[in-house]
């Protein structure tokens, strides 16, 4: 189970390896930006659907994406 600790470890570390800002990464993921603030402060949780976003996001970056998909979803394989 994801924590919220590690769920705001996953955003910050995702939106850093794609060199994005907190808007652009927001703008990304289709929500705002104070919600990707939440997230990465441990404020609030994305929703399954938006986890899904996150999953698939580090899917499409291969092999830059694989330690954080691992780390966090559990599967190896791309």
């Amino acid at each position: 189970m994801i924590t919220h600790a590690d769920i705001s470890r996953l955003i910050r570390n995702l939106r850093e390896q794609t060199g994005l800002t907190q808007e652009k990464f927001a703008t990304k993921l289709g929500v705002t930006l104070p919600t990707i603030n939440r997230w990465e402060n441990g404020r609030a949780k994305p929703s399954p659907l938006a986890m899904q976003k996150l999953e698939e996001l580090l899917r499409s970056m291969g092999d830059k994406g694989e330690s954080l998909l691992s780390e966090f979803f559990g599967k190896k394989e791309l």
